[in-house]
């Protein structure tokens, strides 16, 4: 009950389409009710009418009053369209002696004109009128039937709204939903998009009430679309900048080493040589990283996956080499994507890079194809320790490394990975390599809607 509470209170939809239809429903019953009543003394207005009527056809056709003691209608006939028509007399005996049996016992000194007289338990409505004769004449009818007569008239002016109301709830409660529809579609649009789609939204097919808060949406993602770009470049800019001062360290250092030195000097400038190496290893990362966050769309064009995995094999061989790993592609099942062949290039190498780094001496490292559904699948397994299941989302963070790795490294190539897969369309998710020994770690970077 609560959630229904909190959504009713939250959904600006609900709201309008509950105060339309209360508001329907009010305007309906006031309605309702004038109609009603109207229709109702209306309908005593033309029984009014008949009794005037009959009385002037008795007036103007001279026609046989009916006699005293008869009842002034036909036997059996219909109630609601018994009508009593007598005429009053000064006594209830004749001068002839016998007992007057009128219809009704109407008091005989009842004005002319129209009124309501009791009888008994029974109330009636009465017309009397002094005709040219000068008698005068009484007609009459039960008010019970007339008001029967006029609440089933006054009923039937309902039946519309009874029709019409539910009809027009119906539709207002369609109209509304057709209207929040757009909405709705720009809502999933939105959710839809990649973290780098900051493009504006059209506002055309929303109403003209939602378009200035999507305007303001608008100037803000142009805004962070600004502000990430403004970071991007700095990033580029501070990593390209600092390349020329560590490429004239590496130079130094080079020269450095050709001099005689001792063996302990020999032995810091070796490790001032890795330090420099793996500053350049993270510049080129860090490059590489904003490359692939880049907003721009790059050309795409038909790749081999088979093509690439040779030319990544091949610059990333060496060292492989140097640990004794056993590398290579174990498929001959070849597919192409659609891709910038550069992008796919920088992703299959920072998969094959990590999992040679992270491989112990000996191990494995197997490139492999799948194609199931549509979908082409590149898969890169390792036999090294993995990745726990708890931090498989973070090791997309820039940075992040798993706690407990001996390997040295940057953190950014995996971070390089999401960034690519996410700019082509692609989905990237991991897992265990080996099920049986429950270690090794398999990225699996899967393409939609491509051409085997």
């Amino acid at each position: 009950m609560d959630g229904i509470k909190r959504r009713v209170k939250d959904s600006l939809q609900i709201k309008l389409s509950l105060w339309l239809s209360l508001a329907i429903l009010i305007i309906a019953l006031i309605a309702g009710t004038f109609a009603f009543f109207s229709a109702f003394n209306e309908a005593h207005e033309l029984q009014d009418d008949v009794l005037r009527q009959v009385a002037t056809l008795f007036d103007r056709h001279h026609l046989p009053v009916p006699q005293e003691g008869a009842s002034g209608r036909e036997a059996n006939s219909d109630p609601e369209s018994r009508v009593f028509v007598q005429l009053l007399s000064p006594s209830l005996s004749s001068s002839v002696g016998r007992v007057i049996n009128p219809p009704l016992a109407l008091p005989p000194n009842l004005r002319d004109g129209m009124q309501t007289a009791t009888i008994g338990n029974e109330t009636y409505r009465v017309l009397v009128r002094t005709l040219g004769s000068g008698e005068r004449l009484a007609v009459a009818q039960e008010t019970a039937v007339r008001d029967e007569i006029a609440r089933d008239s006054a009923l039937s002016t309902l039946l519309p709204f009874l029709i019409l109301v539910p009809i027009l709830l119906l539709v207002v409660a369609g109209l509304v939903r057709k209207i929040f529809k757009t909405v709705a579609g720009i809502a999933i649009e939105i959710d839809q998009r990649g973290e780098q789609e900051l493009y504006p939204i059209a506002p055309e097919p929303l109403p003209a009430e939602i378009r200035p808060f999507l305007e303001a949406i608008n100037r803000l993602l142009g805004r962070v679309d600004q502000s990430m770009d403004a970071q991007r470049r700095f990033v580029a800019d501070a990593a390209h900048e600092l390349r020329s001062p560590l490429t004239a360290l590496s130079l130094q250092a080079e020269l450095l080493a050709n001099t005689e030195m001792s063996a302990d000097a020999y032995e810091r400038l070796t490790t001032l040589r890795k330090g420099i190496e793996r500053g350049r290893v993270l510049l080129d990362q860090l490059l590489a990283l904003a490359r692939a966050q880049a907003s721009t769309t790059m050309p795409r064009t038909e790749v081999s996956l088979q093509q690439v995995y040779r030319r990544v094999l091949e610059d990333l061989m060496p060292l492989a080499e140097v640990k004794g790993i056993d590398i290579g592609v174990v498929t001959d099942l070849d597919a192409r994507v659609h891709v910038n062949e550069v992008d796919l290039i920088a992703l299959v190498k920072n998969l094959v890079d990590n999992a040679i780094r992270y491989t112990p001496a000996g191990g494995r490292v197997d490139l492999s194809v799948l194609a199931t559904n549509g979908e082409i699948t590149l898969v890169v397994e390792d036999s090294g320790p993995g990745i726990p299941e708890a931090e498989r989302e973070r090791v997309f963070d820039p940075f992040y490394r798993v706690l407990g790795s001996d390997e040295i490294g940057s953190g950014l190539g995996l971070s390089i990975v999401q960034a690519i897969s996410a700019r082509v369309g692609a989905k990237v998710s991991l897992g265990i390599a080996s099920d049986q020994s429950k270690s090794g770690l398999r990225v699996m970077v899967t393409f939609p809607l491509v051409k085997i």
